[in-house]
């Protein structure tokens, strides 16, 4: 059974601010075993799509960076290149994002250095024997680091149901091509529901759909699995096969987290921010309303158990009126499947568990 560490939101003086509270975190969950002096510590966040705003707060990545520098160590944040085009698809359009949403170093105090470089190729292959990957591919700048201290916003993700630390060391520690592995589902077109508007052309990244007498066609030989057609699909003409795509997807994803931490056994801490807990992934240009009410923050070392934990606090909450969440709102029930009711975010949990990644069973500990 793992510890893990909770913070909740309630604060009557200074000393309760979400600032202190971080750092009070960070010695709670024994971060200081795992930052040792002169390491250089990756800081991994998301510092979210241009458009976005629900992104972890970069005053916040401060209290991790100034933590991390009080170990005498090197800390940096970082990320790597996106899968689909948009303002983070290589490291110059990243790091002017980066810097855009206030991930500078006047106020984060640390450099943005994105992990698999210029364009997605600085990357090594890592043995996971798993399932689906023998061997996963990692952005260098992760390998590279001695120790990782892993920060996440908590929301919902229309495949993986929600997103956490898992999915944080599964897709955030890939480049493009690890992203393209783990996605690996084709979509279905229905060609007589397609109304000829052309924005799945527009938006697809590697050039799989063509529009050909006013209907978009599909090449699934170019298709790398993101989804970006179908949630821009107004008419509900694309689709995945959810029934048989979605448990292997989660599993693909469990195995690149494995990946991402299997040269930093007990290097590596994780901070989820249950804040702002949308319906969308921090990739999308938009942030949605909260679907419940905020939270607090977790810490530990392990990344099942503060999913874990995460997931059922979010569970415990009632949901917001008029938000995307259209059934069950009730505490206890799945709030992830009331807004995506094909996904199965409890899945990534179980599967992350029985392959080592981390423990299920957790005891949550209020500092």
């Amino acid at each position: 059974m793992a510890d893990v560490y909770f913070a909740n939101l309630r604060a009557r003086s200074h000393h309760e601010s979400k600032i202190q509270k971080i750092r009070r975190l960070f010695d709670a969950a024994g971060f200081d075993r795992v930052v040792r002096p002169g390491d250089l510590t990756a800081v991994k966040l998301h510092v979210g799509e241009r458009g976005c705003d629900t992104y972890i707060n970069p005053v916040f990545a401060r209290q991790v960076v100034d933590k991390v520098k009080e170990r005498r160590a090197h800390p940096f944040i970082t990320d790597t290149g996106t899968l689909y085009a948009g303002s983070r698809a290589d490291a110059v359009r990243h790091t002017v994002t980066a810097i855009e949403h206030g991930f500078d170093y006047a106020v984060v105090g640390a450099p943005v250095i994105i992990a698999d470089g210029i364009s997605g190729g600085y990357w090594r292959e890592v043995a996971v024997g798993g399932n689906h990957f023998e061997n996963v591919r990692i952005a260098g700048g992760i390998l590279d680091a001695e120790s990782m201290l892993v920060l996440s916003h908590v929301k919902g993700h229309d495949l993986a149901g929600f997103g956490g630390a898992i999915k944080n060391l599964a897709m955030g520690c890939a480049p493009p091509s690890g992203k393209a592995e783990q996605h690996a589902g084709r979509p279905c077109f229905e060609i007589e529901a397609c109304k000829g508007c052309g924005r799945c052309v527009q938006v697809c990244p590697q050039a799989a759909v063509t529009l050909v007498e006013g209907r978009a066609r599909f090449n699934p030989e170019r298709c790398v699995g993101c989804g970006d057609c179908m949630r821009s699909c107004g008419e509900g003409a694309i689709e995945f096969d959810w029934t048989t795509e979605i448990r292997p997807f989660i599993e693909r994803l469990c195995e690149y987290a494995l990946g991402a931490v299997r040269d930093k056994p007990g290097r590596v801490g994780y901070i989820n921010f249950l804040l702002a807990i949308t319906p969308d992934c921090d990739c999308v240009p938009w942030s949605d309303a909260a679907i419940v009410p905020d939270i607090g923050i977790l810490a530990s070392t392990d990344p099942v158990a503060i999913d874990h934990a995460s997931f059922d606090l979010v569970n415990s909450e009632r949901g917001i009126a008029r938000t995307a969440l259209g059934e069950h709102t009730a505490p206890g029930e799945d709030k992830f499947r009331g807004i995506w009711d094909y996904t199965d975010g409890g899945y990534q949990i179980d599967y992350a568990a029985r392959i080592g990644l981390g423990d299920a069973s957790y005891r949550l500990i209020e500092i």
